[in-house]
């Protein structure tokens, strides 16, 4: 279903009335002077313990829709896409003169999506190409509290289909520069740069605009703001990404191996684009979809010129706005690679950023922090937008959730004093097999440790029970309970002396927090307490439920996972053969995470092959053995780890 407008949250401006000038007349019989006919009062912002205050009217507010040229030719029709963009600001920007900054929220879901068939994932299996279609919840997405929020406090409020969507034209490309182009058309047009009509043809300009641009957003959402960023665009100004995509290669792919967004196993790039395809004329895109399927090689997984073509990470360097990522430690849809190395380009870049980590899944923070999410990116928005020095720029840079409710700053991540420490993965003392074996500080050299990949049958859930029984189809490593907490807090590695034999070329690694606790699993619930947080109108009440994260009382926790395919072990953009039964080096990266293993845990990495949920699934049957002793985990560990682990 169309959502005109988006309700994000932000600031407010307020108007204040200019003095009545008066001014003398010449003196009448009775020596008397009368005052002039005042002037219309002149709108200005209101600024108020260091933010914008909410003084203008969001029932008042005038809308306009605005058809914006972009300089790319996606559907190759010999005329320039255009991008639709609707806006909603104060009536006293058509009234009264008053300029504003804008808010965009650029998008290729505000027309609806498709179900879509997936690819197959299962390998040589013809049953597989009838899995059930997988739809997104786009309740969940898209929250929206923008207009009532941020359009009383000054700000213009935007929403815009991107390429090929909705009342746009051209195709959706999954994140190319296509796709960046139509979100750098809308910032341009605010800033008089680029070409715009109304719907019925005639040109128009935005001479209410500031020409300084926020954008905010999730997911997809959330990925165009980055997009729009690393283009260089000047007046984007201030942005924040909420589990946004850096480089597609890292959605659908890791390390060289075919990999599923957690929850959507068979997606990829061209089964995006066919979701999105909302536009007039579809048809027009047959083709464009199909170069995608037929470039995107669900083969070999390499990284080629197209995955280029998606990666922003190496355009930090051109981001001109401040950034404020937002990313959940427990979502495995956009994985919370994306939003670290795309913290860590920033950081190298130089530009002013913030980051916040939560303990839900793929969502936005708003709704179980409420008050100070809206202070937050207010202040975000109001110092960047606005220029009004408030301040948010010398607060603590980090906000992490460390458990529901509970919330730590730090000056920066990983937190200062994190160390890397490797752990040996070390043949048990106890067992033929060797197995359980153990994570010890030193390294035990022993036989090789062997297990055959059963993963097209088992989950990995399933095969990281029972840790302190051997198990043929994986092998595990644990160590002492602790006697004191050990933070994980980083991207761990994983290097492993590993020989493989048959069909499957995948390894995958868990990091496991065993010993049984309540934790959050990432969903939400509504708690039944209704919070007010912007002006309402007709049908919008201005007001949201305030929510809680779920929690499970649960024997263990993956606390992060890493995939790699074998074949690419020594770069994702290139395939080997492996020997069958020849050992090799393998080294790999898990997921970043930020975590906390309590005294009386243990904590465990399981190696297997094939990740159910998230990779190919090869037939089963593929020996895997390990060396122990010279292969090992590496932990990035706040301050005090080593220590723990002795």
């Amino acid at each position: 279903m169309r959502r005109r407008f988006s309700r994000g949250g932000a600031g407010v401006i307020t108007l204040t009335a200019a003095l009545l000038a008066t001014t003398a007349l010449p003196a009448g019989a009775a020596g008397q002077t009368r005052p002039a006919r005042p002037p219309e009062a002149a709108p200005k912002v209101t600024v108020k313990d260091g933010e914008t205050q909410p003084v203008f009217s969001r029932a008042d507010a005038v809308t306009q829709t605005v058809n914006i040229e972009t300089t790319v030719d996606s559907d190759h029709d010999g005329v320039r896409d255009r991008v639709r963009m609707r806006i909603m600001r104060p009536k006293e920007t058509d009234t009264a003169g008053l300029k504003v900054p804008t808010i965009l929220e650029a998008s290729p879901y505000w027309a609806g999506t498709h179900n879509v068939p997936m690819h197959p994932v299962d390998i040589d299996d013809p049953r597989a190409r009838s899995l059930a279609n997988g739809k997104r919840n786009l309740a969940e997405i898209f929250p929206g509290i923008y207009d009532n929020y941020f359009l009383p406090r000054g700000y213009a409020i935007a929403n815009l289909d991107s390429i090929g969507t909705g009342g746009s034209t051209g195709c959706p490309t999954s994140g190319d520069r296509s796709e960046q182009a139509g979100a750098k058309a809308a910032v341009d047009w605010l800033n008089g740069r680029a070409k715009g009509w109304t719907p019925d043809g005639a040109p128009v300009k935005a001479g209410w605009s500031t020409g300084s641009v926020g954008m905010i957003g999730q997911s997809y959402n959330g990925t165009l703001p980055n997009m729009a960023a690393a283009t260089g665009v000047r007046g984007l100004k201030a942005i924040v990404p909420i589990a946004g995509i850096s480089s597609w290669y890292d959605y659908y792919r890791a390390n060289g191996g075919v990999l599923a967004p957690g929850g959507f196993q068979g997606e990829d790039l061209d089964v995006l684009a066919k979701v999105v395809l909302t536009r007039e004329n579809p048809e027009v895109c047959k083709k464009v979809i199909d170069d995608i399927e037929a470039t995107q090689d669900r083969e070999t997984g390499d990284y080629t010129r197209m995955w280029a073509q998606r990666d922003y990470v190496g355009q930090a360097e051109r981001v001109r706005a401040a950034v404020m990522v937002v990313h959940g430690l427990n979502d495995w849809n956009v994985k919370v690679k994306n939003s670290v190395q795309w913290w860590n380009a920033l950081k190298e870049a130089g530009v002013p950023r913030k980051l916040w980590l939560h303990q839900a899944s793929h969502a936005t923070p708003f709704r179980w922090r409420v008050e100070e999410w809206l202070r937050q990116i207010h202040h975000w928005f109001d110092r960047y937008l606005y220029d009004i020095r408030n301040g948010i720029e010398k607060e603590p840079r980090v906000d992490i959730e460390r458990a529901p409710g509970r919330w730590e700053t730090a000056r920066d991540w990983p937190v200062p004093g994190t160390r890397t420490v490797p752990l040996s993965l070390n043949a048990g003392r106890s067992g033929p097999s060797g197995q359980p074996g153990t994570l010890d500080l030193r390294a035990r050299r022993g036989a090789p440790q062997t297990f055959v990949d059963a993963g097209k049958t088992r989950t990995a859930e399933q095969l990281l029970a029972n840790q302190d029984q051997a198990d043929p189809n994986r092998l595990a490593y644990l160590t002492p309970e602790l006697t004191r907490p050990v933070r994980v807090n980083g991207t761990p590695e994983i290097a492993l002396r590993a020989s493989l034999d048959g069909r499957s070329p995948y390894l995958t690694a868990l990091l496991v927090d065993y010993g049984t606790d309540t934790r959050p699993t990432g969903p939400r619930t509504d708690t039944g307490v209704q919070v007010c947080y912007g002006q309402g109108v007709e049908g919008d009440t201005g007001c949201t439920t305030r929510q809680a994260l779920l929690t499970e009382t649960a024997p263990y926790k993956i606390i992060t996972r890493g995939w790699l395919d074998a074949r690419n072990r020594h770069s994702p953009a290139r395939t080997e053969p492996i020997k069958p039964g020849a050992s090799y080096d393998f080294r790999w990266d898990f997921e970043p995470t930020d975590y906390v293993v309590k005294p009386g845990h243990r904590l465990g990495v399981i190696v297997l092959s094939t990740d159910y949920d998230y990779t190919l699934r090869y037939p089963a049957g593929t020996k895997v053995a390990l060396q122990p002793g010279t292969s090992r985990v590496l932990l990035p560990l706040a301050r005090g780890g080593r220590e723990a682990l002795r």
